[in-house]
């Protein structure tokens, strides 16, 4: 090992560029995995089998102190005490194994990052070069300065010695490009670490960063679904009549819409091949799956056994999906913006059509549920939220920033906005019941196929946007959500309820009078 961001520490031992075939190896002879009967190396977290946001923290300092929507969601710590930390991992560093790549993070040759990963185990390295994009098939302009990302699951933080809260610590250096994991064995904060540091560098280039998946259509049209884990953006995107683009995170330029990863982090829970063709098929040798239970006897995966978790995953490289933009990078603007949203009131249509101002309103928001157990803490399987711009825990800075760029591009692009409703119906969760696959693809289908933009629609009471009187592939009852109610006063009262948590969440939000008179309207 020579460096660690020109710093020099000696590990006892480093592995440097290793290819897939051999991390894979490295990672069963090291009893970090072991292969499915698939192929895929399968891998248990232990403890934290999600995301850890109470444990997430960015450097202060005179770069950040302005500019950094600081609080419960973006956490300060001083650059004492991650320097002391930094040189405690360095010094750790000293007597173990290092795997190391050189990766980049964004698919564009004038937004991407070169990243040097070094990772304690081989499977995070493997999960790290089959979720960014190897920079030997990727070359971007010029010669930028190089993040680091440290991750070492078996160094576990102290909260008195280090001033952090748990043995479990990401810290993000803004300034020093650097990012230090201790004690986390979930690999998903590796790449939401990174998807946290562009959210924070591209608005300056007005670039729009995007918790979203992304496809484009056989004529060059292309759509962008933004949602939480869980909501249907790895699966809905993963259309066979389209190319995909990302599963998770863009960016949307003047001209462009690109990819920041080179690969897909789907959620295995109940998956089948019926329902999610490209993403079952994807699952083999190469791809990482965590959390999965194996037969014993088998060794074949068990999608239905959440009892580790309902967070199952899988990571798989972009070359893993037949029907995809190799480039990761589309020069052509979004024609369809789709807002999804998980609702357990069961009061919101299975689609509603958004003016730009409405799609601000929506999407500043974030109005939807944490399914599945996707952060450490959670103590129901799902639960309402309301995470700004879809994605809360990776935005630093303050949320007008992002919705001032949502404003422009869409303004720019003339796209059409849709809210689309991957929850309950009928009835609120636990008495109504979920949107099927099928439907949801079936609405899905009419917005790519531009039937919503034509098709008859009224306005929904209250939240004031248009839902269609009739749509190919759904019921015509469910399209007005309170025909699907047996007690249209139980529907009243939900609604209402919703409604006023909508108002409620957005007194926090600084927008012009325009953005917050298009929201609920009691």
């Amino acid at each position: 090992m020579s460096s660690i961001h020109c710093v020099t520490p000696l590990s006892a031992k480093s592995f440097r560029h290793l290819t897939t075939e051999a991390l894979i190896q490295a990672a069963v002879e090291r009893h970090e995995g072991v292969l499915a009967a698939n192929g895929a190396l399968c891998v248990n977290t232990g403890t934290r089998t999600g995301r850890s946001p109470k444990d997430k923290f960015i450097v202060r300092d005179g770069n950040t102190e302005e500019t950094i929507d600081w609080g419960v969601i973006n956490q300060p710590i001083s650059e004492v005490r991650f320097q002391a930390l930094w040189q405690k991992a360095l010094d750790y560093v000293q007597h173990i194994d290092l795997f190391v790549s050189e990766l980049q993070v964004g698919a564009d040759p004038h937004y991407y990052l070169p990243v040097t990963v070094l990772t304690e185990y081989a499977w995070h390295n493997l999960f790290a070069r089959q979720l960014f994009i190897d920079e030997p098939h990727f070359h971007g302009h010029g010669n930028k300065p190089k993040w680091t990302i440290l991750s070492l699951p078996n160094f576990k933080t102290d909260p008195q010695r280090d001033g952090v809260h748990s043995d479990a610590t990401l810290i993000i250096h803004l300034s020093e490009r650097k990012v230090l994991l201790c004690g986390h064995r979930y690999a998903g904060e590796i790449k939401k670490a990174m998807f946290s540091v562009l959210n924070y560098l591209l608005p300056e280039h007005e670039v729009l960063p995007m918790h979203c998946s992304a496809n484009v259509g056989k004529e060059g049209d292309v759509a962008l679904f933004f949602g939480l884990s869980g909501t249907g953006k790895t699966t809905l995107s993963a259309d066979p009549e389209r190319y995909l683009i990302g599963d998770d995170e863009h960016g949307w330029s003047e001209n462009s819409v690109f990819n920041f990863e080179g690969g897909c982090y789907a959620k295995c829970i109940d998956l089948s091949p019926e329902c999610e063709p490209l993403i079952w098929k994807a699952i083999r040798h190469g791809a990482v799956i965590e959390n999965v239970v194996l037969d014993p006897k088998t060794g074949v995966p068990d999608y239905h056994d959440a009892s580790l978790t309902q967070n199952t995953r899988v990571a798989y490289p972009l070359e893993f999906i037949e029907e995809r933009v190799p480039e990761g990078r589309v020069e052509r603007l979004p024609s369809a913006v789709i807002l999804l949203t998980c609702d357990l009131y069961g009061v919101l249509p299975p689609v509603a059509r958004l003016t730009h101002e409405q799609a601000v309103y929506y999407f500043l928001s974030g109005y939807t549920a944490l399914v599945g157990s996707t952060e450490v803490g959670q103590k129901e399987p799902i639960q309402t939220t309301f995470s700004t711009c879809f994605g809360a825990p990776f935005f630093p800075r303050f949320p007008k920033v992002y919705a001032d760029l949502l404003l422009k591009r869409l303004h720019s692009s003339d796209a059409t906005v849709y809210l689309v409703n991957t929850g309950w119906t009928g009835g609120p969760y636990g008495q109504g019941e979920r949107f099927s696959i099928p439907a949801t693809r079936a609405v899905i289908h009419a917005i790519l196929t531009h039937q919503l933009k034509t098709v008859e629609c009224e306005q929904l009471p209250g939240f004031n946007f248009a839902i269609p009187k009739t749509l190919a592939g759904v019921e015509t009852r469910q399209l007005n959500p309170k025909q699907t109610w047996v007690d249209p006063q139980a529907y009243d009262k939900k609604a209402q309820e919703l409604m006023q948590k909508f108002i409620d969440n957005f007194k926090k939000f600084d927008v012009d009078a325009t953005i917050r008179q298009s929201g609920p309207q009691r």
